[in-house]
């Protein structure tokens, strides 16, 4: 199995550098479009990558990426859209594929392949395996390489100035301004005629430029009342079971009252590729030795990864990496799950696997030269779920000390 390369930032910028993105020559308005969320990149790299696993250099087409096995399965519901199957379905799953995959080929990601007459459909290969993979990890990858990117197009498209100075001076005409040079610039340079699909497009460029900037954007047509949040860069946004939980009950108590809510398609699928990136990072950082140090540890290799707060109990956290444990079939299924039971997690090693994956993540934070996919926050607000405690909300960042000691407290 190919080891993931695991690139950093330095890497994306010495990719942009080398290339030249002006919209001016290239009339191409499809550098950026309205499916181009970070989490849809993600989910998009990642059924390009499974599509074309041991087979680098294959050609493919968007209708090959949802039509195939690994899409129809994964993601099919994720984004409410109709069974792919379906004749009136193939104009929106187009969309939803094409877009992005257009805006990968600009960027020089996918290489692009002229279309045919005979097909009328653009063909693809993966030109960077390294930044697909890296975008298929996680949304914030997608987010961090949409605002280099996008920064790229506008400063070498010469419009970088417009939008900086909305940024700066954040009223009502500065916004005015940058909108209509946007739809002037792209009316005069693409094949685009219209301002109503300017200001889609727009957004999509303005607003990971402001999150990132911590910055007003663009809502509803209008410039936003506050600053721009992850949530809304979103195509699909999480609902989390106790968003409306009142303070005076426990989430243990609220998920009673209300009731368990089953694990969506999108939270199944994005906790199943979670799994898939803790054992990719843990075979190419620690050899694939389990996590948990003990007599089997050296003994087999970590080939099972555990959740240590199960997914069907808690799926608000079955995707985040820091609620995953690579372990060795001998410890997962004789000691996590004792007996095999899938179905029963053992506290006392719970606790175990907890007091391990801080040191984990402890050793990767402090690691500057490793990928850093886990947070201190995170791993927090898994514990506050996972244990159903508060007192994990209150801990300063990177005091691990404290984390530890109140893991083994709450197992007292």
């Amino acid at each position: 199995m190919k080891l993931m390369r695991w690139i950093r930032e330095p890497y994306i910028t010495d990719f942009l550098t080398e290339r030249n993105y002006d919209v001016r020559v290239s009339g191409n308005a499809r550098w950026i479009d309205q499916k181009c969320a970070a989490d849809v990149i993600t989910i998009i790299a990642d059924c390009i990558l499974q599509y074309v696993e041991g087979q680098p250099n294959v050609v493919f087409t968007s209708m090959d990426i949802w039509h195939g096995e690994y899409t129809i399965a994964n993601v099919e519901n994720i984004f409410k859209k109709p069974n792919p199957d379906e004749k009136k379905a193939r104009n929106e799953y187009d969309k939803f594929f094409q877009q992005p995959m257009e805006m990968l080929a600009y960027a020089g990601i996918l290489r692009k392949i002229k279309e045919t007459e005979k097909s009328g459909r653009n063909f693809y290969q993966v030109a960077d395996g390294d930044l697909l993979e890296y975008l298929a990890v996680r949304e914030r990858n997608s987010l961090t390489f949409l605002n280099a990117y996008i920064t790229k197009v506008l400063t070498d498209s010469g419009l970088i100035v417009a939008f900086e100075k909305f940024f700066d001076k954040q009223t009502k005409d500065a916004y005015f301004d940058v909108k209509e040079e946007f739809s002037t610039f792209t009316i005069a340079n693409t094949k685009i005629n219209g301002k109503v699909e300017c200001n889609r497009i727009f957004i999509k460029i303005l607003n990971p430029l402001a999150f990132t900037r911590s910055k007003l954007g663009t809502k509803s047509g209008r410039i936003s009342k506050n600053k721009i949040t992850l949530d809304m860069l979103m195509y699909n946004r999480d609902n989390f079971r106790d968003i409306n939980k009142p303070k005076e009950m426990t989430r243990r108590q609220y998920a009673e009252k209300v009731g368990e809510l089953p694990m969506s398609r999108y939270t199944a699928y994005i906790s199943q590729k979670a799994k898939r990136v803790v054992r990719a990072f843990n075979d190419s950082f620690r050899g694939g030795f389990s996590e948990v140090i003990d007599a089997h540890q050296h003994n087999e290799k970590a080939i099972n990864i555990h959740h240590i707060f199960p997914e069907t109990e808690y799926p608000e956290i079955s995707m985040y990496y820091e609620n995953l444990i690579a372990l060795t079939p001998t410890q997962h299924f004789n000691y996590a799950h004792q007996m095999g039971n899938t179905h029963y997690v053992d506290r006392s090693y719970q606790n175990i696997c907890l007091i391990a994956k801080a040191a984990i993540i402890q050793e990767t934070i402090a690691d500057l030269t490793r990928e850093q996919i886990y947070e201190f926050r995170k791993f927090m607000y898994v514990l506050v779920i996972g244990l159903d405690c508060d007192v994990f909300e209150h801990i300063a960042n990177d005091d691990f000390d404290s984390a530890v000691r109140e893991i083994n407290l709450a197992y007292v």
